[in-house]
């Protein structure tokens, strides 16, 4: 394997040379993006990874109510998780019900309806514990009739998101007085800076809101809910001529929010967690606003300037780091809209999926599924950053995996297997989350294998190896003691008691999902490999559901969905959902399981007859990597643009999905693992670009990129 990596690496060294190195300023600049009135889909960002907030046509996030069926406006830290009281005394016991698998009874967290408590039970934990809007930054504007402003008296938008620097520069106009602002985010600390420069200042008709909203405790929370029941407080701590400093405690949780501005102004409670900073006698002012948990008392608030030095560096740093693909040489009518997608998707994964912590599927702007991240989604999230040569941005979430370690054992415990069994719908301190579907899938379950694999190839140390190797063995040990030997077939099957990534399978009557069967044996051969590498043993356990694993099940000479559905392909219903048996061979590499002639033909009737109106953003990408694997690069790129609502990119970037999920970053970080894979290959890939036509319309020039698996 290490010969193979040494080749590719050789064979790609050679092929760029001779290249003029890529301008990445001007790639990037061509692509920031322009507003020009209130567009509730076209919300801007700006961020650290760790810490995100978003903006309406103002610059700030005035108009909240306007936004929130749109891309909302969210301020969200990694840390700003909450849960209600406990008062009924759930136990988590409660969600658990017993499911006889391979003969003996195992316990699955599910949702269930049909028993009140438990019904409540569930929906406790599943809520609990909720990512948090920590607070809403807008404008107070007041026309000459006394009235607050509306989004409709915002007039002669302006508005440019310059990706190049993080900041947002935004004028409009009320009543035909003009507004100038600059909003950033500082990369290290959760600050915004925010240069405002009006009359309005003066006059005394422009001042800056600060509301901290209730947390839905719902599905999703735009931060518009400004009433609740719970006893929160928020109380002004400090209150200086230049600075302040408001305390929001909460039922787990309480933090401050730190404000400090340059020039004329005061600060004042309006009402219940609702705060005005009111300039006078100038017109122009500078704010920061830090947002730390309340026991870091005398947290420094850096200055708008200190926040918008730190902006600047701060993604000078990042575009001028690892990889970079320019498509302007391209005569392809879709080349630039590509080349928009994968800057605005760097620029959205950096910002929304760079924390300490998985994140979740709509990332720091508003919550999905109570907030909790999907750790089958983590791939989407994260695999990029590697083969875009930025693997540190990946690594900072892998310790995440050791805090949730032992949750994951005693799940696999609770089960009867052995090792680490990875939650699927979790939250930051890996607790398992009832789900009737979550709570069988296992496509997650090789994942941390994936990463460790992707560091140790640019990394390969003995360091990289002992950094991870208890938590690979221990995944690769689920692994193994989850196949079941059949005396019967003589062979080792997955399930029944799994749900495929397609998610249309009933768990106890599933086995053998074509993609998971794959990614079993790509994973326990990479977990011994460490074994090799590391001079130890290879267990036999491991070896023996290798050699004895199920093959990939066919009918008709294609791939089925899995053994179990004979009718994959004439049941309306299996043709919906993500088409994950093309990630056998797309997100896989090749295996010993695979038939790569019957992989073309799956792939092709999936391409035809596929319900593709009912699929997710990331099927796309998934769909390109595997048409690029079976050498079609056509095909790659008609699947990267095919014409479904799911696969919109928006003029800010974002993947949307329906007005349930208007933004979905797996769809952000799946375009950008393909167009690495499309320009740098994988292993074995003997030419330049080969996810793209030969036929001259797509001239691509990239650098810094690493080959996948």
């Amino acid at each position: 394997m290490k010969k193979n990596l040494l080749l590719t690496a050789f064979l790609f060294s050679i092929a760029m040379i001779g290249q003029q190195k890529i301008d990445r300023k001007a790639l990037v600049s061509r692509h920031n993006v322009k507003v020009s009135a209130i567009d509730t889909l076209a919300s801007l960002s700006v961020g650290n990874g760790a810490f995100a907030f978003t903006v309406d046509a103002t610059g700030l996030q005035t108009f909240p109510e306007k936004y929130q069926k749109g891309v909302p406006l969210g301020t969200q830290s990694e840390w700003g998780w909450d849960s209600y009281p406990n008062t009924n005394k759930y136990k988590f016991s409660e969600t658990l019900k017993d499911y006889n698998q391979y003969g003996r009874t195992i316990t699955y967290s599910v949702q269930e309806k049909a028993t009140p408590r438990k019904n409540e039970a569930v929906n406790w934990f599943r809520q609990n514990s909720h990512l948090l809007q920590l607070g809403n930054l807008g404008f107070e504007i007041t026309k000459k009739n006394g009235t607050l402003a509306k989004a409709e008296d915002i007039e002669s938008i302006d508005q440019t998101l310059n990706l190049w620097t993080g900041e947002i520069e935004s004028s409009f106009k009320v009543e035909g007085v003009a507004v100038k602002v600059k909003t950033l985010s500082h990369q290290e600390k959760d600050a915004i800076g925010v240069k405002v420069e009006s009359d309005l200042l003066q006059q005394g008709r422009l001042k800056i809101r600060l509301k901290i909203p209730f947390p839905t405790g719902e599905w999703s929370d735009f931060g518009t809910k400004w009433e609740g029941s719970q006893n929160y407080k928020s109380d002004i701590r400090k209150n200086g001529k230049t600075s302040a400093v408001v305390t929001h405690v909460m039922d787990s949780i309480s933090y401050d929010i730190n404000l400090k501005w340059k020039g004329n102004a005061v600060f004042k409670k309006k009402a219940n967690h609702y705060f005005l900073v009111e300039p006078s006698k100038t017109n122009t002012l500078e704010l920061s606003c830090l947002f730390v948990i309340t026991p870091e008392k005398g947290a420094a608030i850096p200055a708008f300037s200190d926040i918008e030095k730190s902006s600047i560096s701060g993604w000078k740093k990042f575009w001028e780091s690892g990889a970079a693909v320019d498509f302007s040489g391209s005569t392809d009518p879709r080349a630039n809209e590509l080349e928009r997608r994968v800057i605005l998707s760097q620029y959205l994964t950096k910002i929304q999926c760079t924390g300490k912590n998985p994140p979740q599927e709509t990332g720091l702007t508003y919550n999905s599924w109570y907030g909790k991240p999907h750790l089958e989604m983590h791939w989407w999230h994260g695999v990029h950053f590697a083969l875009w040569g930025r693997p540190e941005l990946l690594e900072k979430s892998m310790p995440w995996y050791q805090n949730a370690f032992d949750k994951a054992k005693k799940l696999a415990e609770r089960q009867g297997f052995k090792g680490a069994r990875w939650q699927k719908m979790t939250d930051v301190e890996g607790n398992e989350s009832p789900s009737s579907i979550g709570a069988f899938l296992i496509w997650q379950q090789p994942h941390f294998i994936t990463y460790a694999e992707l560091l140790y190839r640019d990394s390969p140390t003995p360091a990289t190896l002992e950094k991870y190797k208890e938590r690979v063995f221990a995944t690769a040990d689920f692994m193994a003691s989850f196949a079941h030997y059949d005396a019967e077939k003589k062979r080792y099957m997955l399930g029944p008691g799994v749900i495929p990534a397609q998610e249309r399978f009933k768990a106890m009557q599933t086995f053998n999902p074509t993609y998971e069967l794959a990614y079993w044996d790509w994973a326990l051969n990479t977990a011994l490999a460490w074994k090799k590498r590391l001079n130890e043993p290879a267990p036999k356990e491991w070896q023996d559901v290798l050699n004895k694993l199920s093959p990939l099940p066919v009918a008709d000479n294609v791939y089925l969905a899995t053994e179990s559905a004979k009718d994959s392909y004439t049941n309306p219903e299996f043709k919906t959902d993500h088409p994950s048996v093309l990630g056998t061979f797309g997100m896989l590499p090749e295996t010993t399981l695979l038939d790569k002639k019957i992989m073309k033909n799956t792939f092709d009737l999936v391409w035809n007859t596929w319900s593709w109106d009912k699929t997710w953003g990331w099927d796309f990408p998934m769909t390109a990597m595997s048409a690029a694997r079976l050498q079609m690069p056509e095909k790659a790129i008609d699947a990267l643009f095919m014409n479904v609502v799911t696969n919109t990119y928006l003029k800010n970037g974002h993947n949307y999905q329906s007005e349930r999920l208007t933004l979905y970053l797996p769809g952000n970080g799946g375009l950008l693992t393909t167009v690495a894979m499309m320009c740098a290959g994988w292993d074995g890939t003997t030419e330049n670009n080969p996810g793209f036509p030969k036929d001259g319309t797509w001239n691509v020039q990239w650098e810094g990129f690493k080959p996948m698996f």
